[in-house]
């Protein structure tokens, strides 16, 4: 068989199987996309602005928050739009580029909160070292080794996918060009896509998960080395939003990839989509915001030197 695709556009069915909801969805999704466009941005000029929030930890999460903000981007957008579209079609170029964007930000950001684990292993275990460890250069090229692996990673499976041959059809039973559907539509052997999907998502999610459960393991035995309820306190809030938001995302990312193919079910499959590519982009900055001192601190400053300009 071909190893080229006759196919030159898709149809994304999205929600259309609910012609009744359509109205009630975009408006719900309009308003999921509008926060996380302004509480993403938001908290990258925040870190930006106020110099107390000028370190490692922070600089992190500032990029954790740019890959969230690119990341819905990569999706939403297109699916707001067809939620009005006669005939949603995309072409196969465009598949193939939403594709290779998404896999490339859902991969930064496992590995980028990964490294947010061994930054708060450093500040907890090894506080007097901690600025000598995690220096700027270091800082940098942590974050620039999360994005090259991201894309390198996405680049892998843009390529095996998009060599497929896709006759049967050109109706794609979800929202956005993801792996399963795609998968479903070839009429080539996808075996390897499968074998190679597999193996890449366990061993990036299995050992990004094993760096952050050691690192973990060490902090937990740190803290509970500590005298002071009031430190173990403050110990304990600066790494729960990170564990908050490292649950959700590894969660629904094993869940999704992780399975047998003949466990995937369209209609299932796009509501925990949704989830990982709507909602948890817009729950970071809400989590790391509503959870952290110095966030709202900065906030508030920037909240009432805005309100003093006003007044004067």
């Amino acid at each position: 068989m071909s190893n080229h695709s006759t196919v030159t556009e898709f149809i994304l069915l999205g929600f259309s199987d609910h012609p009744e909801l359509q109205s009630l969805l975009f408006m719900i999704f309009l308003f999921i996309y509008t926060i996380t466009v302004f509480g993403n941005l938001g908290m990258i000029l925040l870190i930006k602005t106020d110099s107390h929030l000028h370190t490692p930890m922070y600089f992190f999460l500032s990029n954790l928050s740019l890959v969230d903000f690119c990341y819905s981007s990569v999706i939403a957008p297109k699916m707001l739009v067809n939620f009005w579209a006669e005939n949603p079609v995309i072409s196969f170029n465009e598949c193939a580029t939403q594709f290779f964007f998404y896999g490339s930000f859902a991969g930064i950001e496992g590995f980028l909160l990964t490294v947010m684990a061994y930054d708060r292993y450093v500040a907890i275990c090894k506080p007097l070292l901690y600025t000598v460890t995690m220096s700027p250069q270091l800082n940098v090229l942590l974050v620039l080794a999360t994005y090259l692996a991201g894309f390198i990673n996405a680049a892998i499976h843009t390529g095996l996918t998009f060599q497929l041959s896709f006759c049967h059809s050109s109706v794609i039973n979800h929202f956005f060009c993801d792996i399963p559907p795609l998968l479903k539509l070839a009429c080539s052997d996808t075996r390897v896509n499968e074998a190679v999907i597999f193996a890449f998502a366990s061993f990036n999610e299995l050992s990004c998960l094993l760096t952050i459960l050691i690192s973990y393991l060490y902090i937990l035995t740190a803290i509970l080395r500590l005298h002071s309820a009031e430190g173990r306190h403050r110990a304990f809030s600066t790494c729960a939003s990170h564990l908050m938001a490292v649950t959700i995302f590894f969660g629904t990312i094993l869940f999704m990839y992780l399975r047998p193919s003949c466990s995937y079910s369209m209609d299932q499959d796009k509501v925990v989509s949704v989830f990982y590519t709507v909602v948890i982009p817009m729950l970071n900055p809400l989590i790391y915001s509503l959870r952290n001192k110095d966030v709202q601190t900065s906030f508030g400053k920037i909240f009432r030197t805005s309100s003093f300009c006003f007044c004067t």
